[in-house]
């Protein structure tokens, strides 16, 4: 039975590619759609969570926003997974640098992602599940960082519940070799497994939690696209 259009997503099936990159904020989709795609096409508008399908070098791919955290991204994916019959999801967004050898501007690529969310409650499991990456995504963007010349680290980040946090703790991540904080990748993760397909997490590092450094606007004008021509180039 067709469950499209989705409560979140307007699309018929069809309208999406069976590859999507998304990022958090819908105009960075836009803004993908107006830089990447060839003829793209609109396919939502819901709630303002803007999302295109066109072509990039005679391959079809979709671009989508989706929001901010956890539940926002797992609603997205979760749609996109199970009713559209989207094969592959990269997420591109930034990430907060707990790591002293990575900073601003470079690109942390979410091998894992550890989490202080209860997201993988709902599974029911006995003991604790591990999100991880796609290999074959993860081995893609390693070689197009390298090819691009990009500057970049592969490890695990933290998905993290709370952007205002009461009591942080990033220390004790950063003893356990965590490179960077972000709010969606775990969920994402969790997803791609359960419904038997990819993902992956592209970042760009935006600031340094450690040291207070933050990307200057000119910054994010010139080293936010590094991740993008990361992503398109694993369609």
């Amino acid at each position: 039975m067709d469950k499209t259009p989705t409560p979140h997503i307007g699309a018929r099936k069809g309208e999406i590619a069976e590859t999507v990159i998304m990022a958090g904020d819908p105009l960075r989709a836009k803004f993908m759609a107006e830089k990447f795609l060839e003829n793209p096409v609109q396919f939502n508008n819901v709630r303002g969570m803007l999302g295109f399908t066109g072509t990039h070098n005679g391959k079809r791919v979709s671009v989508m926003g989706h929001g901010m955290g956890m539940p926002s991204i797992g609603i997205y994916s979760y749609e996109l997974f199970n009713f559209y019959d989207v094969k592959t999801i990269i997420r591109v967004g930034s990430a907060g640098s707990i790591h002293p050898d990575l900073h601003i501007g470079q690109l942390a690529i979410a091998m894992g992602a550890c989490t202080d969310s209860n997201y993988s409650a709902q599974y029911d499991l006995p003991g604790t599940y591990a999100p991880i990456a796609d290999f074959s995504l993860l081995r893609g963007a390693v070689e197009a960082c390298e090819r691009f010349g990009y500057k970049y680290k592969v490890g695990n980040v933290f998905s993290s519940d709370v952007f205002y946090g009461e009591n942080p703790q990033n220390d004790k991540w950063m003893k356990m070799g965590v490179l960077a904080v972000e709010m969606e990748a775990a969920a994402l993760y969790m997803n791609a497994a359960r419904s038997g397909n990819r993902a992956l997490t592209i970042c760009t590092i935006s600031d340094h939690i450690l040291t207070g450094e933050a990307t200057t606007a000119e910054e994010r004008q010139t080293t936010f696209t590094h991740m993008m021509d990361v992503a398109f180039s694993l369609v």
